[in-house]
């Protein structure tokens, strides 16, 4: 029998295989608003027999966004297209779920395919903080602009922002719930040393850094279903000297366990221009690193770092390196890779697909 295409319950949802698909930004949103492009990015997975669809990075406030085009969840006129799509992704058999975050220093960029370099405020960028003053890039061909430094007061309102995305997500149809606390973005940027020099209750020691994170999970997860799913994405390690490594990150996982995360979503890198999340050597190694904190803190996981084949994402699973395996750039050339690793496993894959699809081609 497949590890990978077993069941999996957490809470009270059940998750019809192992196979999860990363959230990946679309830089396709207006005004944070979803459309018709959402509906079949992630619906496409789902009719793919996908477990677990992740939305892509979702701002808890406007200069939360990474770009202008980024997806969000800061007002109410941005539930109704997310309901349509949630509710198909669900009527296929898959559970959705969705990433909320904020961008911190590395925000007001243009989209990626447009140079992704900062955008000034007239041409449509906005004032960034973050938990240094410091900007992302400061010796780079892609000169950054410098961010203004948290005041407790703004820290407080950015906690709030996710509390009350968190009660949107739960209206618009999320079964689960994962904060972005990884790549460099806010709630990494307080984490690593690499970036937080506060000296101030949220910086300083491990404990004095992880201030944020812990504080805002607390809130979250005040409002979040008890009965459902609570993710949180961290990167294991930050892949450079004087960053965090996997024993630090442990550590934010046994302290997240304690207050009610479920499961977390092991990535790495991200926090400075020397210290990106890359597609090479480093990324294979984080589905280990995935392992190592699933067994130390004693806490489920998601492996996430080009996987791209069945036997490698089966072997994941079954050594118990990870309790979900996160597909991305494969999904993105293959929305039925959930159907052909079911092929190349031998595992029927009838079951997975819709009706119309399953009678004709499915085992």
């Amino acid at each position: 029998m497949s590890a990978l295409f077993s069941e999996l319950k957490i809470k009270d949802i059940i998750f019809r295989n192992r196979i999860g698909v990363s959230p990946m930004c679309q830089y396709s949103s207006n005004h944070g608003v979803a459309n018709d492009w959402h509906l079949v990015q992630l619906g496409s997975r789902a009719v793919g027999g996908a477990g677990l669809i992740i939305a892509e990075a979702t701002a808890v406030t406007p200069d939360g966004r990474i770009t202008p085009k980024c997806a969000g969840l800061w007002n109410d006129q941005q539930i109704e297209p997310l309901l349509r799509i949630n509710r198909f992704v669900k009527e296929h058999g898959a559970v959705i779920g969705v990433q909320i975050g904020h961008s911190g220093r590395k925000g007001s960029a243009a989209v990626p395919w447009d140079g992704g370099a900062h955008l000034a405020t007239d041409e449509g960028g906005w004032e960034m903080i973050a938990p240094t003053n410091q900007a992302f890039d400061q010796d780079g061909t892609r000169l950054m602009r410098a961010p203004h430094q948290m005041t407790l007061a703004q820290i407080k309102h950015i906690q709030n922002a996710f509390v009350e995305s968190a009660k949107r997500a739960l209206t618009a149809g999320y079964q689960l719930l994962e904060i972005h606390g990884a790549h460099g973005y806010l709630l990494h940027s307080f984490f690593t040393p690499l970036v937080n020099t506060r000296d101030d209750e949220y910086g300083g020691d491990l404990k004095g850094r992880a201030r944020m994170m812990l504080e805002t999970v607390d809130a979250v997860r005040a409002v979040w279903p008890e009965n459902l799913p609570l993710a949180v994405r961290l990167s294991s390690v930050d892949w450079i000297d004087g960053g965090l490594t996997i024993e630090d990150t442990i550590q934010m996982a046994k302290w997240l366990k304690d207050r009610g995360v479920d499961i977390v979503d092991c990535s790495g890198g991200g926090a400075t221009p020397e210290a990106r999340a890359s597609i090479g050597e480093r990324t294979e190694n984080q589905p280990a690193l995935a392992g190592q904190l699933r067994k130390q803190a004693d806490i489920m996981t998601m492996a996430v770092g080009a996987i791209t084949e069945a036997k490698q994402a089966e072997k994941i699973i079954a050594s118990g390196q990870a309790d979900i395996t996160l597909i991305a750039r494969k999904s993105l050339l293959d929305p039925y890779w959930p159907i052909h690793a079911a092929s190349e496993l031998d595992v029927a894959t009838k079951a997975l697909m819709p009706i119309q699809n399953g009678f004709f081609v499915g085992s």
